[in-house]
């Protein structure tokens, strides 16, 4: 797929980033992973991100991100495949064209490992990923890896792939410079944890979609928000946050990682052999699997 296509499938709707199964062996459930893809196949989304944060990235070896991304287009062939590619600048060079050769059609280039690094050391890692691979490129500011407007300007006129910008900082006052500077040259993805808390504040910068991660297990209601939001229903966007999103922020609040562990106890409760988290992170308790199960049964 031509960067420039994806740019524009990216623009017209929800985007999803599914989790990673691993069996009691910690490997990598590529059997669960179809299934759990073709149960989401019939609702309609823009594209896929894999292995992306919610995909457990950090914890999954370069080897693993290639056989998701083999195994995403295998169950659903007619939808973008995008993954998430990370690490250092050689290693990140390394996953993206394992992904490209795999049959990705883009990456979401997250933070580089563990060191803070100057405005010009990430400008020449995310040029240096960008020449590296002919697939459509997301850039994704969060934690220590943060681009300025400026900076994503640069990229953007030397990087015919550089395609899009997602944020996960919040920053308002730095995605609106982003947005303004750049306009349609790039898509505007929300990418703040459960987005759809931040996506009214977010359109106001010109951030149109995002990328949801309850889609994973309620992609009806993920949905439902989604349309509300594209034709501005606040009102709508109100009321399923009182009655859902608000109640699923105090369970994912109750312990650091849970942004993560409860996704994946959500697509557990809907019948799908997911796995545990791998560590650093760890699953929910008892008592709050219990909180989730009502928290879907009580869904309108």
């Amino acid at each position: 797929m031509a960067p420039t296509d994806l740019r524009e499938i990216i623009r017209s709707g929800l985007l999803s980033f599914p989790v990673t199964p691993f069996d009691d062996q910690d490997q990598f459930n590529a059997t669960a992973f179809r299934a759990h893809l073709e149960w989401l196949q019939p609702h309609p989304i823009a594209g896929l991100i894999v292995a992306g944060g919610t995909g457990e990235l950090f914890s999954l070896t370069p080897a693993e991100i290639v056989e998701v991304v083999k195994t995403a287009k295998e169950a659903q062939p007619n939808d973008p495949i995008i993954a998430g590619c990370g690490y250092g600048t050689r290693m990140a060079v390394e996953i993206a064209q394992g992904i490209e050769a795999a049959g990705g059609d883009g990456i979401l280039l997250l933070p580089h490992y563990l060191i803070g690094a100057p405005q010009d050391g990430i400008e020449a890692h995310i040029r240096t990923v960008c020449k590296a691979t002919n697939m459509g490129v997301i850039v994704y500011n969060r934690g220590q890896s943060v681009v300025s407007a400026d900076t994503l300007a640069r990229l953007a006129d030397d990087c015919p792939n550089l395609i899009g910008f997602k944020d996960g900082t919040g920053d308002i006052d730095t995605v609106k410079r982003i947005t303004v500077n750049n306009g349609n040259r790039l898509a505007y993805i929300g990418g703040m944890p459960t987005h759809e808390l931040f996506a009214q504040a977010f359109r106001g910068a010109g951030v149109d979609t995002y990328s949801s991660a309850v889609f994973n297990f309620v992609p009806e209601t993920a949905l439902a928000f989604h349309k509300a939001f594209q034709a501005g229903d606040d009102a709508t966007c109100e009321q399923m946050l009182r009655d859902f999103y608000y109640p699923f922020a105090k369970i994912r609040d109750r312990k650091t990682g849970y942004a993560v562990s409860a996704i994946k106890a959500g697509v557990k409760l809907r019948g799908f052999a997911t796995g545990p988290v791998r560590s650093p992170l760890t699953d929910l308790t008892e008592e709050e699997i219990a909180m989730m199960q009502d928290l879907i049964d009580g869904r309108s």
